[in-house]
């Protein structure tokens, strides 16, 4: 079957953020802004949302994979878009979405496997840890690098801290440092590591074997796990959410996405701890 674009989400979303291919019971998502690492954007989050929607209902889909564009799986949230939206509210509602599509991976029946190659840093390390399952190329590398442009990775932090000890992800979030491939798979962030010839292969391997099992006790199953294992993922989402929307209203907020930008060092503010 040809790739076809994702079209429910919201009239103000362009209609191929987004492409959706199912093959042998397979939905394929990819992220379709590879020309620019595809950031989590509104108009992303959105486009996402809707397809995770329509594929949680469609009962010939046994597995979901998760997928990028370009050179890159996802590099988190789109910072001109946050450096641009001046209201709280505004941001928060960002923040809201991201958190509800973020939730839903964990919610669908069907499991969910990211495919990583590139970088997959901030939210998008985040979209990574709360897929059911990752497969990793070689060369991919991981990061929390918030820290390094005065937006802490709080709600990235969500997931990821789910996935790797609070010693891992402390480190990840207070240096900005970016991991290898190698090591996300030994800190429990990926589930295999393969050439990046082989990633589409390795991503079979487990939904071939999905595919084999009932789809009907793997979706309870899977339900039973999240219930069990993170009753407070929510409350923890809402928290953050909250504090990333104070975080976006700090002048070192506004100096480290302007310094981002364009692309020189940050001049943080008298008012940062040093």
């Amino acid at each position: 079957m040809n790739a076809t674009v994702v079209s429910e989400a919201a009239s103000s979303v362009a209609a191929d953020y987004v492409l959706a291919e199912t093959r042998n019971g397979v939905c394929t998502l990819t992220l379709n802004r590879g020309e620019r690492f595809n950031p989590l954007s509104r108009a992303m989050l959105e486009a996402l949302e809707a397809a995770l929607d329509r594929v949680a209902a469609e009962h010939g889909v046994r597995s979901i994979v998760l997928a990028g564009a370009g050179r890159g799986f996802c590099a988190g949230h789109d910072l001109k878009e946050l450096r641009a939206e001046r209201s709280p509210e505004g941001r928060h509602a960002i923040f809201d979405l991201c958190s509800r599509v973020m939730l839903k991976l964990t919610r669908l029946p069907q499991p969910t496997i990211a495919r990583v190659h590139g970088i997959a840093t901030a939210a998008g390390c985040q979209l990574v840890s709360m897929c059911d399952l990752a497969v990793a190329a070689d060369g991919a590398r991981f990061a929390l690098p918030g820290v390094n442009v005065g937006v802490f990775c709080s709600t990235p932090a969500v997931g990821v801290g789910r996935n790797v000890s609070r010693k891992r992800t402390m480190e990840m979030l207070l240096t900005g440092e970016p991991i290898d491939a190698a090591t996300a798979l030994a800190w429990g962030l990926v589930n295999r590591v393969v050439p990046v010839a082989e990633l589409d292969a390795a991503v079979a391997h487990f939904t071939d074997l999905i595919a084999a099992r009932s789809g009907s006790v793997i979706a309870l199953g899977k339900a039973a796990f999240y219930q069990q294992i993170d009753t407070t993922l929510a409350g923890a989402y809402a928290l953050t959410g909250d504090v990333m929307t104070c975080n976006l209203g700090k002048p070192d907020s506004d100096e480290g996405i302007d310094a981002f930008l364009g692309k020189r060092p940050p001049r943080w503010g008298s008012s940062g701890v040093r």
